[in-house]
């Protein structure tokens, strides 16, 4: 198994994150310092990070659902001391969030101590679906501006792959997209010549907000965790 790989699974960070510790010399294979992510590692071998030996056995995955508040990062943690999602959270778990959403959107993010569900969940290469609920100006949303939001629209990183979408109300708009690109409905409803005033994330693939105050979260259950996985799995089948 290569070397990052091993990390993520064993819920040390995210792929991504775990490749950066191994690039930054952070990590020792059988006491070497190992410093390609791509590394192959046995399953007889010792890992450590900063010195900590790294455990590759059974790990209980935890997902909690959590119902962001404007205002909070969605990061670990914050050099400036700024609120983020993971201090929303009680937690005895290493605990990471899945994605990001921007300080001033709200609404249903995840966060978990498995680093390969997280990696499976946000990298565009798997599909999963997000759904968000944009308040606009300019109101009415035409059916032209609903037509080209489906379609796909030019962005300055490229074209956006076709999104469903539904008005809710004049100013109002529901939009399910599974790229994950930076601020990436945003620019699509500016677009399409109506700047978001409010956007809240309503599902992450399966799973619905509901009713989850603003603020509050919830450890999923099983069932679940087994629909994200599945959702998260379901190009590989």
């Amino acid at each position: 198994m290569r070397l990052a790989k091993y990390l993520a699974t064993a819920g040390v960070a995210s792929r991504r994150a775990s490749e950066e510790l191994v690039r930054a010399g952070r990590v020792t294979v059988d006491g070497a310092t190992i410093t390609d992510p791509a590394s192959d590692v046995g399953p007889n071998d010792a890992v450590a990070v900063d010195g900590k030996a790294v455990s590759h056995g059974h790990i209980e995955r935890v997902v909690y659902a959590l119902n962001k508040p404007a205002g909070v990062l969605s990061t670990a943690r914050d050099p400036q001391g700024r609120p983020t999602v993971v201090t929303m959270v009680p937690q005895t778990e290493r605990l990471y969030p899945v994605g990001r959403l921007d300080i001033d959107t709200t609404g249903l993010i995840l966060l978990t101590n498995e680093g390969n569900l997280a990696h499976r969940l946000t990298h565009p290469s798997f599909e999963v679906e997000k759904t968000y609920r944009a308040v606009v100006e300019r109101p009415p949303v035409r059916e032209a501006a609903l037509r080209a939001l489906r379609g796909g629209v030019e962005l300055d990183d490229g074209p956006t792959a076709p999104a469903r979408v539904r008005r809710v109300s004049a100013d109002t708009i529901e939009i399910t997209i599974h790229e994950g690109r930076k601020r990436q409905v945003k620019r699509m409803c500016d677009a399409v010549g109506h700047p978001v005033k409010r956007l809240q994330r309503v599902a992450f693939g399966p799973l619905q907000l509901g009713d989850l105050p603003r603020g509050r979260w919830r450890r999923l259950g099983d069932e679940e965790v087994r629909a994200l996985m599945d959702a998260a799995s379901a190009l590989d089948q």
